[in-house]
């Protein structure tokens, strides 16, 4: 069980050199992603909200054998309160100040996988540090606005947004093309978090078989 858990994570990191590169070279955004041969240091998840990105990111983790870390969750510790009610007494642009700079200081990191806010990626500096880092592979989980309602279905008191669909489809085109900038966009509508973890390090990697340890 050693020996196969060992081959998966060899498996796993060799993949994930090959598909940064890849990925950096076929990005939307050329002029933020020019081809790289970095092997990647850390994963950094975006997408809309009900994308799975903390869902998905702990799982991506374990089989990396590296660690899992929320930046909302990093916020809300430090700020010793909720981000609703950093928006409710500070507005929006603190909050994005102080998002932008936990950013930059957790993906200093190494052996991690960083789950975003779904609003992080509309920050201009946020989206140029994270498509220039060396060692970093921003990836996108793209879903459709169909799936985000259902997945958060019964969650409107805590995402009041949700309840205006005129105002959440807004948000939603206006981060759609920001999100794409990523160096790879994984359609996940249809996807369970195992299968997306295994579309990110496997998609490439034709000649690793089967990666799963278990």
């Amino acid at each position: 069980m050693r020996n196969r858990f060992a081959n998966s994570l060899m498996c796993a990191q060799r993949t994930l050199s090959r598909l940064y590169t890849k990925s950096v070279e076929t990005s939307s955004d050329s002029s933020l992603s020019s081809p790289k041969t970095v092997k990647p240091r850390r994963i950094v998840l975006t997408g809309f909200m009900g994308s799975g990105k903390s869902t998905l990111g702990p799982l991506l983790a374990a089989r990396l054998g590296w660690s899992f870390i929320d930046v909302d969750d990093v916020i809300e510790a430090e700020a010793g309160t909720t981000i609703a009610d950093i928006f409710a007494r500070h507005g929006e642009a603190t909050f994005r100040e102080r998002e932008r700079a936990t950013i930059a200081r957790l993906a200093a990191g190494d052996s991690l996988v960083l789950a975003l806010g779904g609003g992080a990626i509309e920050h201009q500096a946020t989206r140029t540090l994270l498509l220039t880092a060396s060692g970093t592979l921003l990836v996108h989980l793209e879903v459709e606005l169909a799936t985000t309602l259902e997945r958060c279905r019964g969650t409107e008191q805590l995402r009041p947004i949700l309840a205006d669909h005129a105002n959440l489809e807004s948000r939603y085109l206006r981060r759609l093309p920001l999100y794409r900038m990523a160096h790879i966009s994984i359609p996940v509508d249809a996807l369970t978090p195992e299968q997306a973890v295994e579309q990110i390090l496997s998609s490439v990697c034709l000649d690793c078989g089967q990666m799963n340890p278990s």
